[in-house]
């Protein structure tokens, strides 16, 4: 089979990435927006993820963050972003590539996304993805990840 040049799964969720940058982006110069919150759910042991071993030892795999009430010293950058949370009342740090994100979702706009790949490199190399469990009831169940139909994220 000849090699596959235009990656267009590819190309999706760097855009779809994009939509989660743009979102982060607009908390971070504006403060939370009404009442947008997001669950953020992230690979821990992804290269350039930065996060406090302790808590790495807790979430070796995965774990998922809620930017809601309290977070602070949020920065945005094109490639991740940076965040201060409190993990059992001690403020923490970490370090997100957009890359490590594999689940994005704002339920009070019944919106979310899930990320197949690593945004890095494409998962041709039979590396297994690992599956994200669905945030909070309140977040819009997913399709299969290879269509986007915005129908069911409208306001009716």
């Amino acid at each position: 089979m000849p090699e596959e040049i235009l990656k267009y799964d590819r190309m999706v969720e760097n855009a779809l990435r994009g939509v989660v940058r743009d979102a982060l982006a607009l908390t971070a110069q504006n403060g939370p927006i009404g009442d947008h919150h997001f669950y953020i759910t992230f690979r821990t042991s992804f290269p350039g993820t930065r996060v406090p071993d302790y808590i790495r030892a807790q979430h070796p795999d995965e774990m998922t963050i809620v930017l809601q009430h309290q977070f602070w010293d949020l920065e945005v950058a094109d490639d991740g972003f940076n965040v201060a949370l409190s993990f059992s009342g001690v403020p923490e740090n970490l370090w997100i590539p957009f890359a490590a994100v594999t689940g994005f979702a704002d339920p009070s706009a019944k919106f979310g996304l899930q990320f197949q790949g690593d945004g890095a490199s494409p998962p041709d190399d039979g590396e297994d993805v690992p599956d994200i469990e669905p945030a909070p009831e309140e977040a819009p169940p997913s399709g299969d990840g290879n269509v986007v139909t915005l129908d069911a994220f409208r306001k009716k």
